[in-house]
């Protein structure tokens, strides 16, 4: 197997288009795994923040139709959520413009037509090697308030790569197929809550040694030894601050690699 088979790609197909197919097919040339998936968010939801890279091609006729529109800024939520790398591609001017208007667009990186395969295959090498690159610790966010889960990763994303997933089976999914360095977990969260996911991952070989830092917002003594009898590596209130959360983090990562 190539580097390239191992970087999965999801191409959105928003509108169906013939150019975007044949994006698709020249990626697939190109040895990258590829998955096209058409406007269904929930296919969507499915993948943000498990693949490495979607591709997302944007055409002027996007802006005539309502459904579209309505579709893409749905795209952006959940991308903005889950911190999913994304790469725009488009006409130069159409491009220009929408980012200009759809100032979370900016955030992700743009392509212009007419497309040169190579190049393109070399930009998404460097985008998804940056992501992999072991440099920066890693951590997933397991909260189901994504308001809640942007803003920690506002406050800690300048110092370590960082994903979000909303549910505990989203969790799961995620960590089969990532490695991560600590997990903020949501103690209380509809369905299956934080001490069931800690179960789980407890249960499982490959995730069971990585540390669990519980998120809760009840401090009181018998609140905090309910949460500390689990056993995980610590916990932090929601209400504390941006620079006691880096502290603990960085505390709980630093213990973790003293005992390997």
């Amino acid at each position: 197997m190539t580097d390239r088979e191992g970087k999965h790609l999801v191409v959105i197909e928003i509108q169906q288009s013939i150019v975007l197919r044949g994006i698709k097919n020249k990626l697939e040339d190109l040895h990258f795994k590829v998955t096209n998936i058409g406007a269904d968010i929930r296919e969507i939801s499915r993948h943000a923040g498990k693949v490495d890279l979607f591709v997302l091609y944007l055409s002027e006729s996007i802006t005539d139709d309502v459904d579209s529109m309505t579709l893409l800024n749905e795209i952006i939520d959940e991308v903005d959520v889950t911190g999913q790398k994304m790469i725009l591609i488009g006409e130069k001017d159409f491009l220009v413009d929408i980012t200009r208007k759809k100032k979370n667009l900016s955030d992700f990186d743009r392509f212009y037509l007419p497309i040169n395969m190579d190049k393109l295959g070399d930009m998404i090498d460097q985008l998804v090697d940056d992501e992999n690159d072991g440099g920066q610790s890693r951590i997933l966010i397991v909260d189901d308030d994504p308001a809640y889960a942007k803003v920690v990763r506002g406050w800690i994303g300048d110092k370590y790569q960082t994903n979000i997933v909303l549910n505990g089976t989203q969790a799961i999914t995620f960590l089969m197929k990532n490695k991560v360095d600590l997990i903020l977990l949501d103690y209380e969260m509809p369905v299956v809550d934080g001490p069931k996911v800690l179960e789980m991952l407890r249960s499982e070989d490959e995730v069971k040694d990585i540390p669990v830092v519980f998120l809760t917002g009840v401090g009181t003594k018998e609140s905090v030894q309910r949460v500390m009898s689990l056993g995980p590596a610590g916990y932090i209130l929601k209400t504390t601050s941006r620079e006691e959360l880096l502290g603990k983090i960085k505390a709980v990562i630093a213990s973790h690699k003293k005992e390997k």
